[in-house]
């Protein structure tokens, strides 16, 4: 029985798992009032909602706390304060109940939730706001073989929603929008499987000062975007010879997304993965899930020697469990 908490970013969660099967997936947003993410005000957030969320994951697992044989914490990356707030949280429970702590790295429970709907050795596309990178095993550890030069897809999406009126997050009202749009010419930067969006987002906020409709810009960016990471995830297939792609991060919500990696996988005869939308978006069931594997494999801390890495990169985790 592992206990997972999710803190890295504006998300305060905490799931919990019994031998794969989730029993818990309790989660709760912190919201800013316009604007981005102000990290110390998320580290508000969760110190206020921890106790509450924990609470309610009790309740749904219908568990007892003495039978949490482990607390696993989303340790890495991510935005420090929020962090902070998170491993504290960990601590104090880990001391509370005389369990140790298993530091999960955000970036590759993305990736082992997938064995939930059925991935084995996937190449994973993780599209989320901070994030966009094209990640497999390979030789001993978790390799980054593309991605983003300059902003994560969501945040890239955030920032052009922003402009033309829309609050956080932007990417549900984006996919909206897009639905009654029609293309125009966009620029397409990938640099073998890494991609640029700084470029598509001044000509975004170009095209809207000079007129152009919402509806017509939302449908050619997620045309324009979504193809690049498409493509990289292709090749990323072609040069590891792995057959399965999955999905994670919150922009793989996106049913776009999702179709058009249904038909790149089709004719490459892959095979597709997308977990629930509950396990896309940050979530602590995904923490938990990856925590038991993990500590099952040998990994835990005592809980006054695990400390956050808010920089630590995915292919850093050295991967003893596989």
């Amino acid at each position: 029985m592992i206990l997972g908490i999710e803190c890295t970013a504006h998300t305060f969660g905490v799931g919990i798992v019994d031998k794969g099967k989730i029993l818990a997936n309790v989660r709760d947003m912190y919201k800013p009032k316009s604007g981005g993410i102000v990290p110390t005000e998320s580290a508000e957030h969760h110190s206020k909602v921890s106790l509450a969320v924990y609470e309610k994951a009790l309740a749904d697992s219908g568990i007892d706390e003495m039978k949490i044989k482990a607390i696993a914490v989303s340790n890495a990356p991510g935005l420090a304060p929020c962090l902070r707030e998170g491993m504290d949280f960990a601590r104090r429970l880990a001391k509370k109940l005389k369990v140790p702590v298993v530091p999960v790295n955000h970036c590759i429970a993305h990736l082992e939730i997938g064995q939930s709907v059925g991935a084995e050795d996937p190449v994973l596309l993780y599209a989320s706001g901070a994030n966009t990178q094209i990640i497999a095993y390979a030789a001993g550890k978790y390799r980054v073989f593309g991605e983003t030069l300059d902003l994560g897809v969501g945040n890239f999406i955030d920032k052009f929603a922003r402009h033309i009126g829309i609050g956080f997050p932007g990417g549900p009202e984006i996919e909206k929008l897009a639905r009654s749009g029609k293309y125009i010419e966009l620029p397409y930067s990938i640099k073998g499987m890494d991609v640029s969006f700084s470029g598509m987002q001044t000509k975004l906020q170009q095209l809207y000062n000079k007129g152009e409709k919402k509806e017509d810009l939302s449908f050619s960016l997620q045309e324009t975007a979504f193809a690049m990471l498409v493509e990289a995830a292709e090749r990323a297939l072609a040069h590891t010879g792995k057959k399965e792609l999955v999905l994670g991060g919150g922009v793989a919500c996106n049913s776009r997304l999702q179709e058009m990696c249904k038909i790149m996988c089709t004719e490459r005869d892959a095979k597709y993965f997308c977990p629930a939308r509950e396990f896309l978006v940050d979530n602590a069931a995904m923490i938990a899930f990856t925590g038991e594997i993990m500590f099952n494999a040998g990994v835990s801390e005592k809980w006054k020697d695990v400390d956050i890495k808010p920089r630590e990169r995915t292919d850093q985790v050295n991967v003893v469990w596989r």
